[in-house]
């Protein structure tokens, strides 16, 4: 759990689900047109062409997480890029609508962005995770504009059929790389106390039901905007569709630039709650900006609105994965990543029929009224920052049973064993108790089991 393995851990991870997510998107920009050539295509059928892969994502990412629990992350990350790979060579080969649309629903089943975000978490210590999330948010981000830059110049040149070749022998390399340059993830042994063995106890959490929202409205939000930039610039404005780079660059930029100061300021400050209520102003400010019939204002709103997106990446992603115990990082962080495309698929649905048949005011009064619920959820919020984790080395005889006493002491959340590393690591509540409490208890109870000699040199 060395600190300045952060990098060689998290960012590996973070350029395989940017991969991915480079693979999902380089087609969308082309996708609808190239549909259409295709035999036996109607307008419903190209409408699950385009989005079905966001359906087979939610059903496919809470199983995912749960297996990658029992059975171990790198096998299951693995066995989601064999399908995504395939997926995409059953597209890359496709004559008509209806195999087409089985590639895209193949893509979406390797749903494994929240075994990938849980094995960070896992190989993370947790005050560096939300800058190993920021290393995976970034990844997405730059992933999401380079595809939507690069999807209609390779499709013009090489054809529609490329960006999905490309994209299964970018699967395959990622493959490569997972079991090349992914550290295996510490073996661990978990307590399972106060029935924190109940998968049914991520559901009913109350933290972990606050960020499924956040993610499911942050992702709404985002599938709006995209809905409305293009639509705006180029029919509104009257913006060659050859120039979008112009405004999705410098945004992507000013985005990716702004989590640095964000995750520096909830991870040292503590202040998770108030970026997370910022970055909802700023996507307000942005739809009130996006009203304006000036293109300079449009686009400047278009800047904050990736700011604001930009900023909650990492925090979300590390939040949520504090508010479960370390055995149910997989399945909580599966069903927190089906919310996030739950959001995309409804906020396309709503979004389209918004702008369709009403106005870009009735988007915008949507977006005001749900924002004011959002941030009074966050009032119910835990403050992570009353958690701490105590990471203690111990004997080579030391086992799981051996420390079970440790849960006598109120204010002890959980702990769990890193094999790999021989130390416990021991999640407490800052307010109940004090590191030097746990530590007079194990020289009082446990002696035998901790090397105690690494309390003195503290």
């Amino acid at each position: 759990m060395a600190k300045d393995s952060l990098v060689k851990q998290s960012l590996p991870l973070s350029l395989i689900l940017g991969s991915r997510f480079f693979g999902l998107f380089i087609v969308m920009p082309v996708l609808s047109l190239y549909a259409l050539s295709l035999e036996g295509v109607s307008p419903i059928l190209v409408g699950i062409a385009m989005g079905g892969y966001a359906l087979t994502q939610v059903i496919f990412q809470i199983p995912f997480g749960f297996l990658s629990d029992k059975f171990g992350r790198k096998a299951l990350i693995g066995i989601g890029l064999i399908v995504f790979a395939l997926g995409s060579f059953i597209c890359a080969i496709s004559e008509d609508i209806y195999l087409l649309i089985l590639g895209r629903l193949l893509q979406g089943a390797g749903a494994v962005g929240g075994v990938i975000s849980a094995m960070i978490a896992d190989l993370v210590i947790e005050e560096n995770r939300t800058k190993a999330m920021a290393f995976m948010g970034a990844t997405i981000s730059l992933s999401f504009t380079a595809a939507l830059i690069l999807g209609p110049i390779l499709a013009a040149n090489f054809g529609v059929p490329s960006l999905f070749w490309i994209t299964c022998i970018l699967a395959c390399i990622a493959l490569v790389a997972l079991f090349v340059a992914v550290p295996n993830a510490p073996k661990i042994t978990y307590s399972f106390s106060n029935n924190s063995k109940e998968y049914s106890t991520i559901l009913k959490n109350k933290n972990l039901q606050i960020m499924n929202l956040t993610n499911f409205l942050q992702k709404g939000f985002m599938t709006l905007a995209l809905l409305i930039i293009p639509i705006a610039l180029v029919k509104g404005f009257e913006m060659p569709r050859e120039d979008l780079w112009q405004v999705y660059i410098p945004a992507s930029l000013l985005g990716f630039f702004a989590m640095i100061p964000a995750a520096i300021i909830a991870e040292k400050k503590g202040k998770f709650k108030a970026v997370m209520v910022s970055g909802i102003l700023l996507f307000v400010l942005s739809y009130l900006l996006m009203l304006s019939q000036s293109q300079a204002v449009f686009i400047f709103g278009v800047l904050v609105f990736f700011v604001g997106f930009s900023i909650h990446e990492p925090i979300m992603q590390s939040l949520a994965s504090r508010y479960c115990k370390a055995h149910q990082k997989g399945s909580a962080m599966g069903v927190f990543t089906s919310f996030g495309y739950l959001g995309s698929f409804f906020g396309a649905l709503l979004g389209g029929h918004l702008y369709a048949f009403f106005s870009m005011l009735s988007i915008v009064i949507w977006v005001v009224i749900a924002s004011f619920l959002w941030i009074l959820t966050f009032s119910l919020l835990a403050n992570p920052t009353m958690q701490k984790n105590l990471y203690l080395p111990l004997k080579e005889t030391t086992t799981y049973q051996n420390l079970e006493s440790l849960m006598e002491l109120h204010g002890i959340l959980e702990w769990y064993i890193n094999e790999n590393e021989r130390v416990a690591v021991i999640k407490y509540d800052k307010h109940l108790l004090t590191q030097e409490e746990i530590e007079s208890f194990i020289i009082e109870h446990l002696p035998n089991f901790f090397a105690l000699e690494s309390f003195k040199e503290k």
